[in-house]
């Protein structure tokens, strides 16, 4: 059987040389299916990563509250847009310290600027550093880790002292990277603040760098950055997952006293969990997974009709060389076998090609959009499946067909 084997693959090499044109358009027309397939599935495993890393990062036990962007209302057979308001420092601080559920942590926080320039000696960044109010609770809440020094106590915080953290960046390729950084002054708006940690490394979110920011207790970026209309973020944090549920519903019942809402409003703010960021992003990265094997399924369709028909019209071309090897004694599986291993050899050459241009398509686009590509495995070894299907499928007809021609007919075919 091994013998039968190699010299049918002797056969559908030599075969596909003869016709390397036909063999090539061939090849490239399986190869568009299987790139399409790969290439999507390897862009969306990537996104599915980086999506997942960035916000379950913050643990499966985080909620936060923040402000609704816009609410519809049907009023008097017309619409009007009421907008939540935001959620104030009075509010937050209020809501932090009447909320008391057990084993929980919360945290405030606001973004003070995002183009605020860093000086340090006589060097000074582009004005493209994000500066963040926030107190001993965000690092932890946050999901961050400080790698070098310590995070903010609550002694720093209550001090309002003139200390920050900053990102990964300063230290490997910013202002700090030649100098250890701890206990080093840098300038924050004429500020002067002492470095005391520096984060763990965080990437890229749709090509806005984590690590390009400075973290100041939440009264010193008040008192730096004295805007009106700030929005405050409270995010909290529970030891034990199986009371996340019970914690949101009284922290629900909290910010609706701090609003002072009556028991027939609704809420004018919104708590979001954090695994329920992690579902939403699994449900969209689903959806986008079926519509690429709906893609790819299609496309690999048409190349199973285009490899059976080119087949087809190999049999009938070499209806005379199948009636001499009948006619030397060739039986009717040796036959069967001699074009379904052609058959296989060309669906596997294309399956190769669309897996090795679906990565570099898939690493393509990670790239542009400062994703960690990650190799689809799923996908390579379903494309090697595909296309050993796509064989079977297209070339199961054409060696039907060959092996039962009449040898001496076939001898007379010109």
């Amino acid at each position: 059987m091994f013998k039968l084997f190699v010299e049918n693959s002797k056969i559908a090499f030599g075969s596909i040389r003869t016709q390397l044109l036909r063999t090539i358009l061939t090849v490239v027309i399986i190869a568009f299916g299987i790139m399409s397939l790969v290439g999507i599935l390897s862009v969306v495993s990537s996104l599915d990563s980086m999506l997942n890393s960035k916000f379950s990062s913050m643990g499966s036990n985080t909620f936060n509250i923040t402000q609704y962007e816009f609410v519809t209302r049907q009023r008097g057979g017309g619409e009007e847009e009421k907008i939540n308001p935001i959620i104030s420092y009075p509010e937050a601080r209020f809501f932090k310290d009447k909320y008391k559920f057990p084993l929980t942590r919360s945290s405030l926080s606001f973004t003070a600027t995002a183009t605020a320039e860093i000086k340090f000696e006589n060097q000074k960044t582009d004005p493209e550093i994000q500066v963040l109010g926030v107190d001993e609770n965000f690092v932890s809440n946050s999901g961050l880790e400080v790698i070098q020094g310590r995070n903010f106590n609550s002694l720093d915080i209550q001090n309002n002292a003139y200390m920050c953290v900053v990102g990964s960046d300063f230290v490997t390729k910013g202002l700090l990277k030649d100098v250890n950084p701890i206990d080093k002054i840098i300038s924050i708006r004429g500020a002067k603040f002492k470095v005391i940690g520096a984060l763990k490394e965080k990437g890229s979110t749709f090509g806005n760098s984590q690590d390009l920011r400075v973290l100041i207790p939440i009264q010193v970026a008040r008192s730096l950055y004295s805007k009106p209309s700030i929005d405050y973020t409270i995010s909290t944090m529970v030891d034990k997952k199986e009371m996340l549920d019970e914690a949101i519903d009284q922290a629900t019942i909290t910010m609706r006293q701090v609003r002072k809402l009556n028991p027939v409003e609704e809420n004018n703010f919104g708590i979001s969990r954090s695994d329920d960021l992690v579902n939403k992003i699994a449900e969209m990265t689903g959806a986008l997974s079926i519509a690429a094997w709906v893609i790819g399924i299609i496309t690999i369709f048409g190349s199973s009709i285009a490899l059976m028909n080119i087949m087809i019209v190999s049999v009938t071309d070499r209806t005379r060389e199948i009636g001499v090897r009948k006619s030397l004694g060739a039986t009717k599986n040796t036959i069967a076998w001699q074009f379904f291993v052609e058959t296989l050899i060309i669906s596997q050459l294309g399956g190769l090609l669309g897996i090795i241009l679906g990565i570099l398509i898939g690493y393509g686009i990670s790239s542009a959009l400062d994703f960690a590509f990650v190799i689809p495995w799923k996908a390579i070894m379903a494309a090697f499946g595909t296309s050993f299907i796509v064989a079977i499928v297209s070339g199961s007809y054409p060696a039907l067909k060959a092996s039962k021609l009449d040898p001496i007919e076939a001898l007379r075919y010109e």
